[in-house]
């Protein structure tokens, strides 16, 4: 079994090293893989120290699994060459996520409908995860007709530049600019570009994905995507209306027994989700659960995940053993 992960020296692209080894994927030989400037590099995994190549040395190197994290040009041009040579590929861009053909994937909710003859398997957004998966057991019992989200999103979700422009603005630096404003002591409602329904492109990933792994079209969702200035994860403030009628009983049980999910909720002693907690973690963490005070169908959650782990990494690893399974039963 060789696995290549494109983009291996990015934020996503290291986690992804990590969490194989971390999860003990069954690989035989690890092709880490990056643009012709980091080639030549060496990176850590599985005790060795092990070169960055180029994306064509990578295709030579006849992967069974790529990973791919290096952005949707990058996928769009490679990812289809990757194919082409008979290796499955699992996609962490928004490249292929709305593509009829390709599946969009959160194991826990919808792994099943992975098929060994699925090439390109998308990793859904980091954002959109974390939502899907707490409201996943909801859903299924209790039929979403609404959602608002607002999130409050970690600037490791932009990269290493906008880590770098916090870290700078914090140490008095004039940092190299990733956003058109300063992101320390501020928040910007402004995460990837605006479109032309004067969404951003972040906002139409939540709508457009969420309806994507729910298979329902018709689940109304409003978005708004707010970068503030933590490291370590992705919060989001959702609001859910149902079709049935629901007790909180049914809520908090369903939530606490849904798989990845844990919840952690006691408001009388300040216990609530924070990113500083998320980080390094795996789960899906939600509290400030609440009826809401005007409608009898509609839900208040919080809810917090890092957003390079189960958000990105962890994920699309999930993913990975999934196809192994299919590929080598």
């Amino acid at each position: 079994m060789k696995v290549a992960v494109i983009g291996a020296t990015g934020l996503v692209g290291t986690q992804i090293l990590r969490v194989l080894e971390e999860r003990r994927f069954p690989l035989d030989v690890m092709i880490p893989a990056a643009s012709e400037k980091s080639a030549g590099k060496t990176l850590r995994s599985g005790g060795k120290d092990i070169p960055v190549v180029t994306l064509e040395q990578a295709l030579e190197a006849g992967p069974d699994i790529a990973i791919f994290s290096a952005g949707g040009a990058v996928s769009l041009e490679w990812a289809p060459r990757f194919t082409d040579s008979g290796c499955r590929v699992v996609d962490n861009s928004s490249a292929w996520r709305m593509d009829e053909r390709v599946k969009l994937v959160v194991p826990e909710i919808n792994g099943s409908s992975i098929q060994s003859s699925d090439m390109i398997i998308a990793n859904p957004n980091c954002s959109t995860i974390q939502m899907t998966l707490a409201l996943a057991p909801l859903h299924k019992r209790f039929r979403i007709r609404r959602i608002i989200v607002s999130t409050y999103q970690s600037v490791t979700g932009s990269g290493m530049k906008a880590v770098r422009q916090l870290e700078h603005e914090r140490a008095g630096i004039v940092p190299a600019p990733a956003y058109p404003h300063p992101i320390d002591m501020n928040c910007l409602p402004h995460c990837d570009v605006f479109l032309e329904n004067d969404y951003t492109r972040e906002e139409m990933k939540l709508v457009n994905e969420t309806r994507k792994i729910f298979g329902d079209d018709g689940i109304a969702v409003t978005a708004t995507a707010v970068r503030v200035p933590v490291m370590g994860g992705h919060s989001e403030s959702v609001y859910v209306e149902f079709e049935r009628d629901f007790t909180m009983e049914e809520i908090r049980d369903l939530l606490s027994r849904g798989e990845g999910i844990e919840v952690y909720d006691d408001p009388g002693k300040n216990r609530y989700p924070m990113p500083v907690m998320a980080a390094g973690s795996d789960q899906v963490f939600v509290g400030r659960i609440r009826k809401d005070l005007f409608h009898p169908k509609g839900l208040n959650l919080w809810i917090v995940a890092d957003n390079l782990r189960k958000g990105a990494a962890t994920n699309a690893v999930q993913i990975a053993e999934i196809i192994r399974k299919k590929m080598m039963p």
